[in-house]
């Protein structure tokens, strides 16, 4: 999965994907959903939800499976996931600089949100 990660480029130095992975596994209001071919794993979406709001993390599909369709398919099975376990509204976060996932979220029906983030590294 790590790898997947890391070849879409979702990874940095300061997360830890694994942990976030095996956090994300061990918790019943969130899940890692997949999408396989021949065996593999082609693509997948890390899911939460808060207790308010659901969120998305590291959707990647691999390179070399891109514009199949699979990232909105995956982007659907989280909406139902979230929904399914009472979340009322999805949110995710997407850096400044990448146009090509804002792009990919825009055609998807998901708007920019009046809102700041503000965060503290611990």
């Amino acid at each position: 999965m790590v790898a997947l990660w890391e070849a879409a480029g979702l990874t940095r130095p300061w997360n830890d994907p694994r942990a976030d992975f095996d956090l994300a596994l061990a918790t019943a209001t969130s899940a890692v959903l997949l999408a396989e071919q021949e065996g593999a794993i082609i693509a997948s979406v890390m899911v939460g939800f808060d207790g308010h709001r659901g969120w998305v993390y590291y959707l990647a599909t691999a390179p070399e499976s891109r514009l199949q369709g699979i990232g909105r398919r995956l982007m659907r099975a989280a909406e139902e996931w979230l929904s399914a376990i009472g979340s009322p509204k999805i949110q995710l976060m997407v850096r400044g600089d990448n146009a090509g996932a804002r792009g990919f979220y825009d055609a998807l029906g998901y708007e920019l949100q009046d809102v700041v983030t503000i965060g503290k590294r611990l």
